[in-house]
Protein backbone atom coordinates (compact mmCIF):
# COMPACT_ATOMS: atom_id res chain seq x y z
CA UNK A 1 0.00 0.00 0.00
CA UNK A 2 2.93 2.26 0.76
CA UNK A 3 4.45 1.95 -2.70
CA UNK A 4 1.39 2.34 -4.31
CA UNK A 5 0.72 5.92 -2.39
CA UNK A 6 4.44 6.73 -3.24
CA UNK A 7 4.02 5.75 -7.57
CA UNK A 8 0.72 7.80 -6.55
CA UNK A 9 3.01 10.94 -5.68
CA UNK A 10 5.42 10.31 -8.02
CA UNK A 11 2.99 10.47 -10.75
CA UNK A 12 1.67 13.53 -9.44
CA UNK A 13 4.49 15.08 -9.08
CA UNK A 14 5.36 14.36 -12.81
CA UNK A 15 1.97 15.62 -13.88
CA UNK A 16 2.07 18.89 -12.28
CA UNK A 17 5.51 19.07 -13.93
CA UNK A 18 4.47 18.26 -17.35
CA UNK A 19 1.90 21.33 -17.23
CA UNK A 20 4.23 23.54 -16.73
CA UNK A 21 5.15 26.32 -19.94
CA UNK A 22 8.48 27.30 -20.78
CA UNK A 23 8.98 30.45 -23.14
CA UNK A 24 11.83 31.96 -24.02
CA UNK A 25 12.16 35.60 -23.24
CA UNK A 26 15.21 38.27 -24.00
CA UNK A 27 16.72 41.07 -22.35
CA UNK A 28 19.29 43.08 -21.87
CA UNK A 29 21.82 43.29 -19.40
CA UNK A 30 21.54 45.16 -16.16
CA UNK A 31 18.38 45.60 -14.56
CA UNK A 32 16.35 44.19 -17.59
CA UNK A 33 18.12 41.14 -16.52
CA UNK A 34 18.22 41.12 -12.79
CA UNK A 35 14.10 42.09 -12.74
CA UNK A 36 13.64 39.30 -14.78
CA UNK A 37 14.94 36.73 -12.93
CA UNK A 38 13.12 37.91 -9.93
CA UNK A 39 10.01 37.68 -12.19
CA UNK A 40 11.29 34.18 -12.88
CA UNK A 41 10.44 33.05 -9.65
CA UNK A 42 6.97 34.58 -9.54
CA UNK A 43 6.02 33.00 -12.58
CA UNK A 44 7.28 29.41 -11.36
CA UNK A 45 4.66 30.03 -8.79
CA UNK A 46 1.79 30.39 -11.74
CA UNK A 47 2.84 27.46 -13.39
CA UNK A 48 4.74 29.60 -15.77
CA UNK A 49 8.81 28.64 -16.76
CA UNK A 50 10.80 31.56 -18.00
CA UNK A 51 14.14 30.72 -19.94
CA UNK A 52 15.89 34.14 -19.93
CA UNK A 53 18.44 35.08 -22.69
CA UNK A 54 20.57 38.09 -22.66
CA UNK A 55 21.26 40.50 -25.86
CA UNK A 56 24.31 43.28 -25.32
CA UNK A 57 22.69 45.01 -27.87
CA UNK A 58 19.15 46.71 -29.00
CA UNK A 59 18.67 45.54 -32.34
CA UNK A 60 18.69 41.11 -32.08
CA UNK A 61 15.99 41.01 -29.35
CA UNK A 62 12.94 42.02 -32.11
CA UNK A 63 14.58 40.37 -34.77
CA UNK A 64 14.77 37.23 -32.81
CA UNK A 65 11.35 37.65 -31.43
CA UNK A 66 9.90 38.23 -34.93
CA UNK A 67 12.10 34.90 -36.23
CA UNK A 68 10.61 33.01 -33.53
CA UNK A 69 13.11 32.08 -31.42
CA UNK A 70 11.87 34.11 -28.52
CA UNK A 71 8.53 34.35 -27.55
CA UNK A 72 8.71 37.39 -25.67
CA UNK A 73 11.21 40.37 -24.72
CA UNK A 74 11.92 42.93 -21.93
CA UNK A 75 13.60 45.66 -23.11
CA UNK A 76 12.79 48.26 -24.78
CA UNK A 77 10.23 51.49 -24.58
CA UNK A 78 7.36 51.80 -26.33
CA UNK A 79 9.07 54.59 -28.70
CA UNK A 80 11.55 52.06 -29.44
CA UNK A 81 9.27 49.54 -30.30
CA UNK A 82 6.90 51.43 -32.42
CA UNK A 83 10.18 52.64 -34.70
CA UNK A 84 11.02 49.15 -35.34
CA UNK A 85 7.69 48.03 -36.07
CA UNK A 86 7.28 50.97 -38.40
CA UNK A 87 10.81 50.39 -40.43
CA UNK A 88 11.11 46.68 -40.51
CA UNK A 89 7.46 45.73 -39.98
CA UNK A 90 7.57 43.53 -37.56
CA UNK A 91 4.35 42.30 -36.41
CA UNK A 92 5.19 42.71 -32.72
CA UNK A 93 2.70 44.29 -29.78
CA UNK A 94 3.55 45.34 -26.37
CA UNK A 95 1.27 43.79 -23.39
CA UNK A 96 2.68 45.26 -20.17
CA UNK A 97 4.48 48.04 -19.02
CA UNK A 98 7.67 47.14 -16.83
CA UNK A 99 10.06 49.83 -15.18
CA UNK A 100 10.99 53.56 -16.41
CA UNK A 101 14.98 54.22 -16.63
CA UNK A 102 15.82 58.11 -16.71
CA UNK A 103 18.60 58.68 -18.97
CA UNK A 104 21.67 59.80 -17.54
CA UNK A 105 24.37 62.61 -18.74
CA UNK A 106 27.91 61.08 -17.55
CA UNK A 107 31.83 62.86 -18.10
CA UNK A 108 34.89 62.47 -17.20
CA UNK A 109 35.88 65.80 -17.62
CA UNK A 110 33.55 68.08 -16.41
CA UNK A 111 31.54 68.42 -13.41
CA UNK A 112 28.45 69.45 -14.86
CA UNK A 113 26.83 71.01 -18.45
CA UNK A 114 27.64 74.51 -17.92
CA UNK A 115 31.62 73.25 -17.76
CA UNK A 116 31.40 71.98 -21.03
CA UNK A 117 33.59 74.28 -23.53
CA UNK A 118 32.93 75.62 -27.11
CA UNK A 119 33.21 72.64 -29.24
CA UNK A 120 33.46 70.04 -26.93
CA UNK A 121 31.73 66.51 -28.11
CA UNK A 122 28.74 64.41 -26.38
CA UNK A 123 27.95 60.90 -27.41
CA UNK A 124 24.52 59.66 -28.08
CA UNK A 125 23.08 56.34 -29.23
CA UNK A 126 23.41 56.08 -32.64
CA UNK A 127 19.49 54.27 -32.58
CA UNK A 128 16.71 56.70 -33.78
CA UNK A 129 14.61 56.88 -30.62
CA UNK A 130 17.40 56.56 -27.92
CA UNK A 131 19.63 59.29 -30.13
CA UNK A 132 16.33 61.28 -30.02
CA UNK A 133 15.31 60.41 -26.54
CA UNK A 134 19.30 61.63 -25.35
CA UNK A 135 18.59 65.11 -27.93
CA UNK A 136 15.68 66.11 -25.64
CA UNK A 137 17.38 65.14 -22.60
CA UNK A 138 20.36 67.77 -23.58
CA UNK A 139 17.44 70.50 -25.07
CA UNK A 140 16.00 70.10 -21.60
CA UNK A 141 18.83 71.05 -19.71
CA UNK A 142 19.14 74.15 -21.93
CA UNK A 143 22.30 72.52 -23.95
CA UNK A 144 21.03 72.73 -27.43
CA UNK A 145 17.58 73.93 -28.89
CA UNK A 146 15.58 71.30 -31.36
CA UNK A 147 12.81 71.75 -33.65
CA UNK A 148 9.63 70.84 -31.82
CA UNK A 149 7.94 69.34 -35.09
CA UNK A 150 10.29 66.51 -34.86
CA UNK A 151 8.52 65.42 -31.70
CA UNK A 152 9.97 62.12 -30.41
CA UNK A 153 11.61 61.58 -33.43
CA UNK A 154 14.15 64.41 -33.26
CA UNK A 155 17.78 63.87 -34.97
CA UNK A 156 20.93 65.88 -34.99
CA UNK A 157 19.67 67.76 -38.00
CA UNK A 158 16.86 69.21 -35.99
CA UNK A 159 18.92 70.94 -33.52
CA UNK A 160 18.09 74.59 -34.02
CA UNK A 161 20.52 76.29 -31.62
CA UNK A 162 23.79 75.13 -30.41
CA UNK A 163 25.44 78.12 -28.71
CA UNK A 164 28.39 76.30 -27.82
CA UNK A 165 28.79 74.39 -30.80
CA UNK A 166 28.18 71.06 -29.38
CA UNK A 167 30.12 68.11 -31.14
CA UNK A 168 27.30 65.24 -31.64
CA UNK A 169 28.82 61.84 -32.41
CA UNK A 170 26.54 58.79 -32.36
CA UNK A 171 27.92 55.54 -31.03
CA UNK A 172 26.18 52.14 -30.06
CA UNK A 173 24.54 52.58 -27.32
CA UNK A 174 26.77 49.67 -25.52
CA UNK A 175 29.32 51.34 -26.28
CA UNK A 176 29.04 54.85 -24.70
CA UNK A 177 30.48 54.09 -21.37
CA UNK A 178 33.72 53.34 -22.92
CA UNK A 179 32.97 56.58 -24.81
CA UNK A 180 33.63 58.55 -21.45
CA UNK A 181 37.71 58.73 -22.54
CA UNK A 182 37.21 60.01 -25.67
CA UNK A 183 34.00 62.36 -25.19
CA UNK A 184 33.39 65.50 -23.11
CA UNK A 185 30.17 63.42 -22.08
CA UNK A 186 28.17 60.99 -23.32
CA UNK A 187 24.18 60.57 -22.74
CA UNK A 188 23.72 56.90 -21.76
CA UNK A 189 20.80 54.16 -21.17
CA UNK A 190 20.04 53.42 -17.66
CA UNK A 191 21.20 49.56 -18.32
CA UNK A 192 24.46 50.11 -19.94
CA UNK A 193 25.35 52.72 -17.38
CA UNK A 194 24.63 50.26 -14.54
CA UNK A 195 26.49 47.69 -16.25
CA UNK A 196 29.54 49.81 -16.77
CA UNK A 197 29.26 50.46 -12.46
CA UNK A 198 27.89 53.84 -12.76
CA UNK A 199 25.22 54.87 -10.45
CA UNK A 200 22.73 57.67 -12.42
CA UNK A 201 21.85 59.24 -8.86
CA UNK A 202 25.89 59.68 -7.95
CA UNK A 203 27.33 59.88 -11.16
CA UNK A 204 25.13 61.63 -13.82
CA UNK A 205 26.15 65.37 -14.02
CA UNK A 206 22.33 65.28 -15.41
CA UNK A 207 19.26 63.44 -15.67
CA UNK A 208 16.17 63.03 -17.12
CA UNK A 209 12.87 64.26 -15.32
CA UNK A 210 10.77 60.89 -14.84
CA UNK A 211 8.41 62.25 -16.22
CA UNK A 212 9.48 61.04 -19.73
CA UNK A 213 7.44 58.90 -22.11
CA UNK A 214 10.02 56.25 -22.61
CA UNK A 215 8.17 53.16 -19.94
CA UNK A 216 9.87 50.15 -21.26
CA UNK A 217 7.51 47.46 -21.99
CA UNK A 218 7.02 43.47 -22.64
CA UNK A 219 6.60 42.89 -26.15
CA UNK A 220 5.02 39.63 -27.97
CA UNK A 221 4.55 38.62 -31.65
CA UNK A 222 0.93 39.57 -32.33
CA UNK A 223 -0.29 36.09 -32.93
CA UNK A 224 0.71 35.54 -29.23
CA UNK A 225 -1.09 38.35 -27.19
CA UNK A 226 -4.08 36.72 -25.90
CA UNK A 227 -2.73 33.71 -25.19
CA UNK A 228 -2.75 32.37 -21.24
CA UNK A 229 0.98 32.37 -21.07
CA UNK A 230 0.95 36.27 -21.68
CA UNK A 231 -1.34 37.10 -18.97
CA UNK A 232 0.77 35.10 -16.41
CA UNK A 233 3.80 36.58 -17.53
CA UNK A 234 2.43 40.12 -17.23
CA UNK A 235 0.59 39.24 -13.91
CA UNK A 236 3.64 37.80 -12.68
CA UNK A 237 5.70 41.09 -13.18
CA UNK A 238 3.13 43.03 -12.30
CA UNK A 239 3.18 41.59 -8.92
CA UNK A 240 3.83 43.32 -5.37
CA UNK A 241 6.84 41.39 -4.95
CA UNK A 242 8.65 42.87 -8.08
CA UNK A 243 7.78 46.48 -6.93
CA UNK A 244 9.23 46.02 -3.84
CA UNK A 245 12.16 44.83 -5.54
CA UNK A 246 12.67 47.44 -7.60
CA UNK A 247 12.25 50.35 -5.18
CA UNK A 248 14.31 48.76 -2.51
CA UNK A 249 17.38 47.39 -4.84
CA UNK A 250 17.15 50.54 -7.17
CA UNK A 251 16.83 53.45 -4.97
CA UNK A 252 14.67 55.40 -7.73
CA UNK A 253 17.19 54.99 -10.40
CA UNK A 254 14.70 52.25 -11.88
CA UNK A 255 11.14 53.15 -11.36
CA UNK A 256 7.92 50.57 -11.90
CA UNK A 257 5.81 52.00 -15.01
CA UNK A 258 2.61 50.16 -13.90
Amino acid sequence: MKKLIIAASLAALFAGSALAETIKIGVTPAEHAQIMEQVKKVAATKDLDLEILEFSDYVVPNQALADGELQANSFQHQPYLDNQVSDRKFDLVSVGTTITTPMGVYSKKVKSLDELKDGATIGIPNDPTNGGRALLVLASKGVLKVNPDAGLKVTPADITENPKNIQIVELDAAQLPRSLDDTDASVINTNYATAAGLNPKKDAIAIESEKSPYANVIAVRAQDKDKPWVKTLVESYHSPEIKTFILEKYNGTVIPSW
